[in-house]
């Protein structure tokens, strides 16, 4: 299983890219299915959680709807024009926000684990006596 470890600035863009990339494939297979988006949303969130580095870890909860925002739009009805790809994906956000609540969340559990189990090495690393 690869363990890449992501930058800030690299969890953001893979997160982004995976989203972008989903939802045009979901648009090419599905004919724009949100809740095959959805689904699809989540395990780019547990992987966008588990391959960003520790220094980074507070980022993950942040690009991660940023990322299913940007991915909805091939995926969102829109009508004619700026006006109405706006209103479709507005809409869309407003329709799917339990997909994207639920990958939030999902995303800002893991790294609230990982943040905790790093805490704890660090502090029984400094109980430990130097020897």
């Amino acid at each position: 299983m690869p363990n890449p470890r992501l930058t800030g600035l690299g969890c953001g863009l893979f997160c982004t890219a995976a989203m972008s990339a989903l939802g045009f494939l979901d648009h090419l297979l599905f004919g724009g299915s949100p809740a095959v988006y959805g689904v699809l949303f989540l395990p780019v969130c547990v992987l966008t959680a588990l391959w960003v580095r520790r220094g980074d870890l507070l980022t993950a909860p942040v690009v991660v709807p940023i990322a299913f925002a940007v991915g909805l739009l091939p995926v969102a009805d829109s009508g004619d024009g700026t006006g109405g790809r706006l209103m479709g994906l507005v809409t869309a956000l407003a329709t799917e926000a339990g997909w994207l609540y639920g990958g939030t969340l999902l995303a800002g559990s893991l790294v609230m684990a990982r943040r905790i189990r790093l805490l704890r090495r660090r502090a029984a690393a400094r109980r430990r006596p130097a020897g």
